[in-house]
């Protein structure tokens, strides 16, 4: 029988761990295999028994469970935290020594082994585990290099030391290194371990009690399918269900994401974790834990998460064919040196020179220096960017998604236009004083555009509502009648009618219908800007929303986007975002509500407004701090420069070690000066990240 499996994954660090994890899994018949270096899991769909996918993993050289949690000291950032903190002062005091007359001192080649000896072996270890665990299964990536340089410049060191030869020492070149690697891998695995927070947010969201009908207040685990609860005004809905008594208004804007409330009363479903407005709701439960709609959104996240495609780091690609062909060349340059009669010292310098000289200090520096003059540089101009994985996102994307509500447009409800039989000013008055009294969100928009335009309003008497209906009540003298077309012209003679896409009230006084009132969501003024500016970069736009056609035809058309897909609800958009993709686009998703998180995570780039939901922000791969459509230009833009420069910074590291690697072996460059090449590649790296700052 067919089942998908998850498993937690520890130990892998670079995509070549993750591409050597697939191919052992997929090597089993009936077996199909996606692992995800972020969210450190394999997802395996077959028939396959659990154990013998274990045993897949682990012979690739790695360990893994089902998943249910992880603690793995090596990928976790209290672990290599702890690493850094130790490490970090010793490598400082490592470097004074070395780059002061200090180092001239009888003590202070003693010293330098004491302090660069526990960085080099107990801070660098997760990259020696890493090495090792790749060496036993005849693979090397960055971490092979990166320990091999480590080893080796503190190896040396120590032989100079314990032996009295004279000779010069790189205990600064192995601790420095090590802390600097150190961090860039905690920063990393930081990152990682936030992958699961979206799902905790969105689950966060559910109420954690019930009030059931006899009084008795119990936790929401305990709530079974059947159970009549009640919902007060203010608090959330317990579980999915059934009104069985009750009317009122439901917040629903963290499943449909429009700020439209809905009207709901006997017979009606409701929804887990929505928000009651004024009326008392009495409820049966129809689906409780797993099966609830906030439970499928969760699990939409996470299916969106596991199937995201890995990330392929430009320095690990070059270190499949680069980390090989140094090591091939110490080994040969030791050989050849020994084989044409030199000593065993000279030839064994030789064979340093060229490790340290192929050292990836700026290799470590070249992409983590551009990130964060580059993200610092975001931050500025409102944009927060998690990680290396999104500027190669950013680099591919040919369609951008847009959510309306909050996104393109502000989220809050404003009137629009009066299509009056009469004085259009009488007639807002009249309709904004009497909508005054009802807490409705339609009604507190006519009213404050009344205020608005009148300031005080007349005050109202013999107020009446009928929830989902509409309002009746006297104002100066007039009987007053608001609410739903229907519902307004059995009570009122006359007929107006508006042509507008957004929710209509209509109303009238004197016994017949005088006005009809357009209320909707506005577009924000940047908006058909920021479009423009996308369309310029080469990007097809499209609508997603799961408000109302006409209402988002209308928005298409103010804004200039390309394409519109409405009434969808979170699984419709994820099934959209998927569609384009299938059909050959890579899609940046722009959205800010918790009906967005899904499909944040299946696009290519996930983008969020940082004024929306946690869920939405904590899903997506850039945040933009500024509630302006236009700083999606600005991230894509900036994110596509940091990404050149730090294809930049790989090729000139890469340049300065293949370029000196010759001289090293030749015996031209002794360490002293490979160390200097080393530094002088970091130089011209750091200074080209720096650049960034500049970025307008």
């Amino acid at each position: 029988m067919t089942q998908t499996v998850q498993l937690d994954v520890q130990g892998m660090t670079c995509a070549s761990c993750v591409a050597r994890v697939e191919r052992k899994l997929n090597k089993i018949d009936g077996v199909r295999a996606t692992v995800n270096l972020a969210t450190e899991t394999a997802t395996v769909e077959g028939d396959a028994p659990v154990d013998v996918l274990l045993k897949a993993v682990e012979s690739a050289g790695y360990t893994a469970a089902v998943r249910q949690g992880r603690s793995s000291e090596d990928d976790d950032p209290r672990g290599l935290l702890r690493r850094l903190v130790v490490s970090a002062p010793l490598a400082v005091a490592v470097l004074v020594l070395a780059m002061t007359p200090l180092g001239d001192r009888s003590w202070a080649a003693w010293a330098e082994l004491a302090l660069a000896t526990p960085v080099a072996l107990y801070g660098a270890w997760p990259f020696h585990r890493a090495a090792a665990v790749n060496a036993r299964h005849g693979a090397t990536t960055m971490d092979t290099l990166v320990s091999l340089g480590i080893l080796a410049s503190w190896g040396w060191s120590t032989v100079a030391v314990l032996a009295d030869t004279g000779q010069d020492r790189y205990f600064e070149v192995a601790a420095v290194v090590a802390v600097f690697l150190l961090l860039g891998r905690t920063l990393e695995a930081r990152a990682r371990r936030a992958s699961g927070a979206a799902l905790r947010a969105l689950l966060d969201l559910g109420a954690k009690s019930a009030v059931l009908a006899d009084g008795r207040e119990v936790p929401i685990g305990r709530l079974q399918v059947g159970d009549v609860f009640l919902v007060r005004p203010g608090e959330k809905v317990a579980t999915d269900g059934t009104v069985l008594d009750g009317r009122s208004t439901v917040d629903a804007s963290m499943l449909t994401g429009e700020p439209v409330p809905v009207d709901v009363g006997t017979g009606q479903p409701v929804v887990g974790a929505t928000i009651n407005g004024s009326g008392r709701l009495v409820v049966e439960a129809t689906r409780v834990g797993g099966a609830t709609q906030l439970a499928q959104m969760a699990a939409l996240v996470e299916r969106a998460q596991s199937g995201k495609a890995p990330v392929q780091r430009l320095a690990d690609r070059v270190s499949a064919v680069f980390v090989p062909v140094v090591l091939v060349l110490a080994v040969i340059t030791l050989v050849a040196w020994l084989a044409t009669g030199h000593a065993a010292a000279s030839a064994f310098t030789a064979a340093v020179a060229v490790l340290v000289v192929a050292c990836p200090c700026a290799l470590g520096l070249a992409t983590p220096t551009a990130l964060l003059v580059g993200t610092g540089r975001a931050a500025q101009l409102g944009v927060v960017v998690t990680g290396p994985e999104v500027l190669e996102s950013t680099r591919r994307v040919d369609t951008v998604v847009l959510d309306k509500t909050g996104t393109v447009t502000t989220g809050r409800m404003a009137l629009h236009r009066i299509a009056a039989g009469g004085d259009e000013d009488e007639a807002l008055c009249l309709v904004g004083a009497l909508e005054s009294a009802s807490e409705h969100p339609i009604a507190a928009a006519i009213a404050e555009a009344a205020r608005d335009r009148f300031g005080e309003l007349p005050p109202v008497s013999d107020f009446g509502n009928s929830p989902g209906l509409g309002v009746e009540g006297t104002v100066n003298g007039r009987r007053v009648v608001a609410g739903r077309a229907g519902w307004v012209r059995d009570r009122l003679a006359g007929y107006l009618h508006a042509d507008g896409p957004n929710t209509t009230v209509v109303a009238g006084w004197d016994g017949r219908i005088r006005a009809v009132l357009e209320v909707g969501d506005t577009v924000k003024p940047t908006s058909a800007a920021a479009v423009a500016k996308l369309h310029a970069l080469g990007l097809r736009t499209v609508l997603l929303t799961g408000d109302h056609a006409a209402v988002a035809a209308d928005v298409a058309r103010q804004t200039g986007i390309d394409a519109v897909v409405a009434d969808v609800l979170p699984a419709g958009k994820v099934d959209a975002v998927r569609g384009l993709q299938q059909s050959g686009r890579t899609v940046a998703m722009v959205g800010d509500g918790v009906n967005d998180a899904a499909a944040l995570v299946q696009a290519d780039l996930g983008i969020a407004m940082g004024t929306g939901t946690d869920v939405a922000i904590q899903a997506s791969d850039l945040t933009l701090v500024r509630s302006d459509l236009t700083a999606v230009v600005d991230a894509l833009r900036l994110s596509r420069r940091t990404l050149r420069t730090i294809k930049q910074n790989l090729f000139w590291a890469f340049a300065y070690n293949v370029a000196a690697i010759p001289v090293a072996a030749a015996g031209l460059l002794n360490p002293i000066i490979a160390g200097a090449a080393m530094a002088a590649s970091s130089v011209l790296v750091v200074s080209n990240s720096l650049r960034l700052r500049q970025y307008r």
